[in-house]
């Protein structure tokens, strides 16, 4: 058997470059590792980490096809981000103008979580931990 010790990345590609950056980074928090760009391939690539932890490959490509996101569609379902105080995590979301679904909360767990999408209509949510 295999034996894995993390989720190394989660890699996003974006339609509108600059758009993700901002919501990546101004409006959801992460910090920036790294930025290159690769004009062989007129592709930006872009590393992001929460709390010093590596978690997402922002890319663009030139005309990249739509992704289906509704209805759901095989493959990648959506990221979730945990967060200490969902109420106030929304209401920064709110204020920068990204709706919010109504809260939920998971019939096994008990705890509460939300719904948003990034800037090309990727699923998020936010788990309260």
């Amino acid at each position: 058997m295999l034996t894995l010790s993390t989720v190394h990345h989660v890699a996003i590609i974006c339609s509108e470059y600059e758009v993700s950056k901002k919501f990546y980074t101004e409006i959801l928090g992460l910090k920036i590792i790294a930025e290159h760009y690769r004009s062989e391939r007129q592709s930006y690539k872009l590393d992001l980490k929460l709390d010093e932890q590596y978690v997402i490959e922002l890319f663009s490509f030139p005309d990249p096809p739509k992704r289906v996101s509704r209805p759901e569609a095989t493959g990648l379902r959506h990221l979730a981000f945990g967060v200490v105080d969902l109420e106030k995590a929304i209401q920064s979301l709110t204020e920068n103008g990204i709706s919010v679904e109504p809260v939920r909360k998971d019939e096994f767990s008990g705890k509460r979580f939300t719904f948003f999408s990034d800037p090309d209509g990727l699923p998020l949510e936010l788990y309260e931990e």
